[in-house]
């Protein structure tokens, strides 16, 4: 039964993507070396990085797994490449999931791992309370109540500790393997920028998420913020992985994309009012829409031809979603 000592103790990867952050890389590795309960194996993936990263990574105690790829694929290529070597190549039966400037609290994967096993159903993801060194709950990375959750879902979830969610973020994601052979991975040509949001929506449209309050990381960012920041030339990403969302994406219901769709675009005005290069962003976003309605994501191991000699774990488990929901 569900939260008791017979439960089999699954094989837990984490998977950390970085890009020219040492410092902060070796913080989140001694976070992941000092866990209540340790991952089975640690993966970095390193985007390229030209500060010694990938060398930092290597020395760790952690001993992880160290992927250096050839060029930056952002986040998306990182996490696509990490998912698919942990699952394919590690065994892992759970991916947990983060950037380089995540710092996991020493119960972080044990809390996640507690809410799995006493949630009464299966579960596709979990993730956890995200917070600024400061303590206060990290505007961009605070998930909302799963819309139409009935009272049944919302009480098992609390009997869990937990919320369920629609979507969730790369800032500490503990996927089900399963689920990723099934819905596949993330999209690597979204490179920066709504690629989490796809990925866990898509996961969760008919999958159930959690949003785990006693699970806590750090998120360290440079500012305390939300993601509608005058993001400069990087507006291009935002529109135009918007655009592939809701157009090209079975993460959303027709009804969520009009809802979504609605949202977007009040929160791209906002942008623009609050922005003091209103020419960058409407340059940028120019360019993202213009792209997002011209052209289609290409396939991942189209994507990460450049990057890494060894695309098998990727293409592997594209196949297998291609099978799996043939």
């Amino acid at each position: 039964m569900p939260g008791t000592s017979t439960t089999p103790r699954p094989r837990v990867v984490a998977v950390v993507v970085a890009y020219n952050r040492r410092e902060l890389l070796v913080e989140a590795l001694d976070a992941l070396a000092a866990q209540d309960r340790a991952p089975d194996a640690v993966v970095v993936v390193d985007n390229a990085s030209d500060d010694g990263s990938k060398d930092v990574a290597a020395r760790h105690p952690v001993e992880a797994t160290v992927v250096a790829l050839d060029e930056n694929t952002g986040g998306a290529g990182g996490f696509t490449i990490g998912i698919a070597h942990a699952i394919d190549v590690l065994g892992a039966e759970l991916v947990w999931l983060m950037d380089d400037d995540t710092i996991p609290t020493p119960s972080a994967l044990a809390a996640l791992l507690q809410a799995r096993d006493e949630y009464v159903g299966p579960v596709a993801l979990l993730g956890s309370r995200v917070v600024w060194h400061d303590g206060r709950d990290h505007p961009m990375n605070t998930p909302r109540i799963r819309p139409g959750a009935t009272p049944s879902e919302l009480a098992a979830a609390h009997a869990a500790g937990s919320t369920p969610v629609r979507s969730s973020s790369f800032v500490s994601m503990l996927v089900d393997a399963r689920a990723v052979r099934f819905h596949g991975l993330p999209v690597a040509d979204y490179f920066i920028w709504n690629d989490d949001f796809e990925y866990s929506a898509r996961l969760l449209r008919r999958g159930t998420g959690l949003a785990v309050h006693g699970s806590v990381v750090e998120h360290r960012t440079k500012t305390f913020g939300a993601t509608d920041a005058d993001p400069g030339e990087r507006f291009y990403y935002e529109v135009r992985n918007k655009v592939w969302m809701l157009t090209r994406s079975s993460s959303l219901d027709p009804w969520e994309r009009l809802l979504y769709g609605g949202a977007t675009v009040r929160r791209w005005a906002r942008t623009l009012r609050r922005s003091r290069r209103r020419h960058v962003l409407v340059r940028s976003g120019a360019r993202g829409l213009r792209d997002g309605v011209l052209r289609s994501p290409r396939p991942n191991a189209d994507v990460l031809r450049g990057a890494t000699a060894d695309r098998g774990p990727v293409e592997r488990l594209d196949r297998a979603r291609g099978r799996a929901t043939a």
